[in-house]
């Protein structure tokens, strides 16, 4: 459509968009461009956007399923705080447990990817961001696959990588996840390689969540995801979004990597909302 305006962001992956309230419904034919637009670009950035939670939710319901937060166990909640600004206005330091909690976003990994069917988009407004820190780096796991030889290709292809929540989050302390949270997440396995459906394009699929590679051994497996990640994550494949209030970004979790840069939650107040679209199926059954 003519009304969105689009600016490519990194040479890999992302646009910016104008032209386009997401505050309000959309038609039909936006529903099908924004979907586009996160096919072929993976990270979709909306400035200038006037949200809240009610319109936030009805445009994630556009997009898809709603995905319950994993931290909610025993009741559906469909959206997390990225912050230390709380609903009611009360702000946590640094030293609060939920702000160590979120640390653990500072390591590069895909959203939900430790559930059976992981999280395809990620949907973020932000309301207030810190004047120093808080930005978030992402790279594109689309980009890392197109470079790697044929060869290489074909010996990833039929991968399983075990993701497993509580892996990564004891890493930001020992006791990060409570034992109840731990029994609603067992380890899953996910392909390394991944399609999308509407395109054919092929993915690798990692970040923090992976703990092992199914068949290998332990060192066989880290040295394989540590290789890849770190090819993937150099300098020049990261895009750093520097968040502002009314920033509206979504990403593709099924391709993209992120990772926060922290920020000093003693100095600064940050307040932005995420929730998350379902993904369809689990990436065993996934075609391609």
């Amino acid at each position: 459509m003519d009304q969105l305006r689009y600016e490519k962001l990194h040479p890999e992956f992302g646009a910016s968009v104008r032209g386009v309230d997401l505050g309000k419904p959309l038609t039909p034919d936006l529903v099908r461009e924004v979907n586009a637009a996160i096919d072929r670009y993976s990270f979709v950035h909306f400035p200038d956007q006037s949200m809240d939670d009610d319109r936030q939710l009805a445009l994630t319901r556009q997009l898809g399923k709603p995905e319950p937060s994993h931290t909610s166990v025993g009741r559906i909640e469909y959206f997390g705080t990225i912050g230390n600004v709380q609903k009611d206005g009360t702000v946590l330091g640094s030293s609060h447990k939920k702000t160590i909690f979120l640390t653990g976003n500072n390591m590069w990994h895909s959203d939900a990817s430790f559930k059976p069917v992981p999280a395809f988009l990620s949907i973020m407004c932000a309301y207030e961001t810190p004047a120093e820190g808080g930005t978030t780096m992402f790279v594109s796991l689309r980009a890392a696959y197109d470079r790697l030889s044929p060869e290489r290709k074909a010996e990833l292809h039929p991968l399983i990588a075990i993701h497993d929540y509580v892996y990564s989050r004891s890493k930001v302390a020992p006791d990060a996840v409570s034992p109840e949270m731990a029994a609603s997440l067992p380890p899953v396995r996910q392909r390394l390689v991944r399609t999308n459906p509407a395109t054919g394009a092929r993915n690798l699929f990692l970040g923090s969540h992976v703990r092992e590679i199914e068949g290998m051994s332990q060192a066989a497996g880290r040295a394989l995801i540590d290789e890849l990640t770190n090819s993937a994550i150099q300098p020049e494949h990261i895009y750093t979004h520097v968040w502002q209030p009314g920033d509206v970004v979504l990403w593709d979790n099924r391709c993209l990597l992120h990772a926060g840069s922290g920020y000093d939650a003693d100095r600064h107040r940050r307040y932005m909302r995420q929730t998350r679209v379902s993904g369809t199926c689990s990436t065993l059954e996934e075609v391609g």
